[in-house]
């Protein structure tokens, strides 16, 4: 069974920070530095530690790939960071500079981890916008919501395919299908994206594409397969079986979510990552009708998406209030998403992403677009260190 696989990270850190590196009373930009990093020493080479706009050039000599961060002295807030310098290369790291005292970590999985010395920028001028560092105690409140969260809606979700299977079995395939739309919508509002769950995510909420079968194939389960079967007449004797499995499956993820449990730092950056590619998958997968097995009700997957992103970032919403400034444009841009899916719900139910007009998609794009580029530059802020 296709596993979608998230998007790639690794220019996300050094994207993300270069939008934080907001323009302050900044100086014309100075010439470009080479920062250096060898086998021994990390971020030497500084020469010229003038406040403003600039581009600092960092150079790996060592013989391994690093990960580079400019980062404040005193606290650890991070200013830019540079991640996959290959050995022999340079590369740009675009930073707002102000007055203060800085210095560069370097970590590497064979380099490990160095800091370099303190450099100090003279006078009195702002630059851009730091990312604090996260304690452990808001580091733990944050999971342990979730946590909590994951654990209460898979209680739901347990309890809804149980109704679900006994609905099948009894023949009533009518109130199956409205059974059907609950269960999912609540398993999609536990924003399971990109292996959240490991293999239990393709048991229940796998497509069948890439099986050499597809739909017909013995290796299609979950809520998909059940959909296909409630709306393509499948009778309740052939339906059954998958409706059990998908009852049994659900289960077994209750029992098993416990032992899933990330250590803090992974954690919350898992979580960090998920605000954004939840709603980046409901996007790909659900408004372009993609996921649609027979219900037409894509567009109702995609409000469920909505909604675990909002519980998301709620989890972070401490620890974003003073980290992130764009935070009132993503509520408004995400709320305008809303308004437009909540639009496509009518009185005979919701409106296939097929049939949606071409001002009703457009509309919709914008939206998402606008609302993702912001969720996008909430991951960079809690990556979590690679050599912990």
């Amino acid at each position: 069974m296709v596993k979608r696989l998230p998007a790639g990270r690794a220019l996300g850190g050094l994207l993300a920070l270069g939008v934080l590196c907001g323009c302050g009373q900044a100086a014309a930009a100075p010439a470009a530095d080479v920062i250096n990093v060898t086998t021994s020493a990390c971020g030497t080479g500084w020469q010229h530690p003038t406040a403003g706009v600039q581009t600092l050039q960092i150079h790996n000599s060592a013989s391994s790939a690093v990960e580079v961060t400019l980062v404040n002295a005193y606290n650890g807030a991070v200013y830019a960071r540079v991640e996959g310098v290959g050995p022999g290369t340079t590369r740009a790291m675009p930073v707002d500079v102000g007055s203060g005292a800085y210095t560069f970590e370097c970590d590497g999985n064979t380099y490990g981890n160095r800091t370099g010395p303190m450099v100090r920028v003279p006078g009195h001028v702002r630059g851009g916008t730091a990312i604090a560092p996260v304690g452990v105690s808001e580091m733990s409140a944050a999971t342990a919501q979730e946590a909590a969260y994951v654990r209460s809606g898979l209680a739901t979700v347990a309890r809804q395919t149980a109704a679900l299977a006994a609905l099948i079995k009894e023949g009533n395939l009518a109130a199956a299908r409205g059974t059907w739309l609950t269960a999912h919508m609540s398993w999609e509002r536990l924003g399971s994206a990109y292996g959240m769950f490991g293999p239990y995510d393709d048991e229940v909420d796998g497509t069948p594409f890439g099986l050499v079968r597809g739909v017909y194939d013995p290796a299609f389960t979950g809520f998909y397969r059940v959909e296909y079967g409630l709306w393509h007449g499948q009778p309740a004797a052939e339906l059954s079986g998958p409706a059990n499995t998908l009852a049994v499956d659900v289960r077994s993820l209750v029992t098993a979510y416990p032992g899933m449990a990330l250590l803090p730092q992974l954690a919350l950056s898992d979580l960090a990552l998920r605000t954004h590619e939840v709603l980046e998958n409901a996007m790909q997968q659900q408004l372009s009708g993609e996921d649609d097995f027979g219900s037409g009700t894509t567009l109702a997957t995609l409000a469920a998406g909505i909604d675990a992103t909002r519980a998301q970032l709620g989890f972070l919403h401490p620890l974003l209030a003073t980290r992130d400034h764009n935070l009132a444009a993503l509520y408004g841009w995400l709320n305008r998403l809303q308004d437009l899916v909540d639009a496509a719900k009518t009185s005979r139910g919701w409106t296939p992403a097929s049939q949606l007009g071409a001002g009703q998609r457009e509309e919709l794009d914008a939206a998402a677009g606008q609302t993702l580029q912001l969720l996008a530059l909430i991951p960079p802020m809690f990556e979590a260190d690679p050599n912990p």
